[in-house]
């Protein structure tokens, strides 16, 4: 299913989350899965526990060293240059995560918007009522609950926030902020209901984004033939006792043992050893490279009956056994069907959709009532200029389009 939610306020970590590459040695990704990168938990020794340790949070120890000054204020609440920081660096991981920089100047453009958000989060939690904060909550569970099954397991979930820099605990508290400004934004606002006729016509509209692909749902065993820190091949010995080990691993397997505690015992995969080997369903590379399986691995999965054992495959992180647990054909979601990974139909999504669509539309005017409300002050000089200029830019842009633009605080 391709429709997304338009989010007035894109959960900023979460954002980072998803376009992490999954933590398991069968992805194919450019930048390698985590349990083949340096620090990752695949394998730690001594030295490099010890400089995970050192660079656990360098937010904190620039922090330590510099302090950290409020860089923006209004009435009843602050920001800190680390709340901005924790932002950039969720932005910053998530383009490295796809092999991808971002400019200097981009940067700057990035961090005026991304303080304005933060900005509009604070503004709107001055008015947020408490049915919005329980709103707020349940919506952030449920947003947590899918990038966990998404992640595939709680130790690559974990992995993947360690990547940007933050704490389950922080995950929780700045997703459930975000949650609730965005309750409050749609109360505040009062779009008016979507009508069913609405949902209807979106719905035979866009038939394309409510496709499913065939998807595979295997567990998997791992013996890697290269070493986890270094992605160097392991030496030859090494590889034909692993070779061995396989064989007599696959043999088991297929003389009835249990094929999850098998991989819990072997599986050198961190991202799935503790599931039993079950990795999250994935489609083919052509129809969600994203989250493309190596081909070798992809190919033999695709090829299994239900509860069919694989012959040993061999791929560039090692030798694999694959038990598929099921595979689920290609089909169209109907209205009714509930969204894959949660327990919203596809109606109430395309509603919800609709309705923020409505609210953005009508938000710019109200957060700038909300923003002179409030006595919004940049205090950071670079920063404060930066927002004048991209102020400046915005009002150019909307003289060419005939455009009304909120002035620059």
């Amino acid at each position: 299913m391709k429709i997304e939610m338009k989010l007035i306020f894109p959960v900023l970590f979460a954002a980072a989350l998803i376009a992490l590459p999954r933590a398991n040695a069968v992805t194919a990704d450019a930048t390698m899965p985590a349990v083949a990168a340096p620090n990752s938990g695949a394998v730690d020794t001594g030295t490099n526990a010890a400089a995970a340790d050192t660079n656990a949070n360098p937010i904190a120890a620039m922090n330590s060293l510099f302090g950290d000054p409020v860089i923006a204020k209004g009435n009843g609440f602050e920001i800190k240059q680390s709340e901005l920081d924790e932002v950039m660096t969720g932005i910053k991981s998530s383009a490295a995560a796809q092999g991808q920089t971002i400019p200097p100047e981009q940067l700057v453009a990035y961090q005026v918007r991304m303080l304005d958000r933060l900005v509009q989060i604070q503004v709107l939690l001055q008015h947020s009522t408490a049915e919005d904060k329980a709103v707020g909550s349940t919506n952030a569970g449920l947003q947590i609950s899918n990038l966990l099954a998404r992640a595939g397991s709680q130790e690559v979930f974990d992995r993947q926030l360690k990547a940007v820099g933050i704490t389950p605990d922080e995950l929780r508290v700045k997703m459930t902020q975000d949650a609730t400004a965005t309750a409050t934004l749609t109360r505040e606002l009062a779009a008016p209901p979507v009508a069913d006729s609405a949902v209807k016509d979106f719905y035979s509209a866009h038939p394309e984004d409510f496709e499913v692909p065939e998807m595979a749902h295997v567990r998997h065993i791992l013996l890697m033939t290269m070493d986890p820190a270094t992605q160097a091949p392991l030496p030859d010995d090494q590889v034909k006792a692993k070779r061995k080990q396989i064989d007599d691993i696959l043999q088991r397997a297929r003389n009835g043992e249990d094929f999850a505690k098998l991989a819990t015992q072997f599986s050198e995969d961190p991202g799935s050893k503790a599931n039993g080997g079950e990795l999250p369903p994935f489609a083919h590379a052509s129809v969600d490279p994203s989250h493309a399986m190596v081909p070798e691995f992809e190919a033999s999965a695709f090829a299994l009956a239900t509860n069919q054992i694989s012959d040993a495959i061999t791929t560039s992180y090692g030798f694999h056994i694959i038990k598929l647990l099921d595979k689920t054909p290609a089909t169209t979601l109907k209205l009714t069907d509930k969204v894959p990974l949660t327990d919203v139909t596809v109606a109430d999504k395309i509603k919800d959709y609709l309705t923020q669509l409505e609210t953005e539309k009508l938000a710019p005017a109200f957060l700038d009532k909300l923003k002179k409300a409030a006595d919004v002050q940049i205090l950071d000089p670079d920063l404060k200029a930066a927002v004048a200029v991209a102020a400046a830019e915005a009002a150019a842009m909307a003289a060419e389009t005939n455009t009304p633009v909120a002035p620059a605080k």
